[in-house]
């Protein structure tokens, strides 16, 4: 390649970044809104909590407070729990006694599922807490342990300021309407399909 090649291909990239920049500077500029945020990570896909867990990361570095209330797999042990619950800005909550097919116990699951729901209102009440993830949420409405009819007034009523992050499959439309952001993380390929066990520091 000659050298006035290489200086067009330059020129060309050169004003190809600067009509991009220009573009998502504008859009930054435009942007001047701050409010609490909702938003929903569903999908079939393998890393929805671990999202949410980022976010909890996120928070807790900038020295805000940061809650979770882990409902359906709460009896499991994860890594994140361990992690997290070393810093004193960190609530961690299990609300679950585990899968359905483990418990086969409708009643107590509905129950536990409710005891949690209960505390997690409380925390969707208090403005010292910057971020509530609730994971798994969207279970509790999919198999009718609770509906978006008792769900939903919590989290409209919550302080201006205070994000929350609801995960799980086969998010109910409300949620997704009445989300500022939503992710749907699609299953591709999963390791447990080919008689991968859940790992540590991976899976949980």
């Amino acid at each position: 390649m000659s050298g006035s090649d290489k200086d067009a291909i330059n020129a060309r990239h050169r004003e190809r970044t600067r009509k991009h920049k220009a573009a998502v500077d504008k859009r930054i500029a435009a942007a001047t809104q701050d409010k609490g945020l909702l938003l929903v990570i569903t999908g079939n896909g393998k890393g929805k909590s671990s999202s949410a867990f980022g976010m909890v990361a996120r928070t807790l570095g900038y020295g805000h407070k940061a809650a979770v209330f882990q409902f359906i797999k709460g009896k499991e042990e994860v890594g994140e729990r361990a992690f997290f619950a070393r810093d004193p800005n960190m609530r961690w909550e299990r609300c679950g006694e585990g899968f359905t097919w483990e418990t086969q116990e409708r009643d107590r699951d509905i129950a536990a599922a409710r005891a949690g729901w209960k505390k997690a209102k409380e925390a969707l009440a208090d403005r010292s807490i910057h971020l509530v993830v609730l994971d798994e949420l969207t279970y509790l409405v999919t198999y009718r342990y609770l509906s978006v009819e008792e769900i939903m007034p919590a989290i409209h009523a919550r302080p201006p300021m205070q994000h929350v992050v609801i995960t799980g499959r086969a998010a109910h439309d409300t949620f997704i309407e009445a989300a500022d952001t939503v992710s749907a993380i699609r299953d591709v390929k999963h390791a447990f399909r080919a008689g991968i066990r859940a790992q540590p520091g991976i899976d949980l």
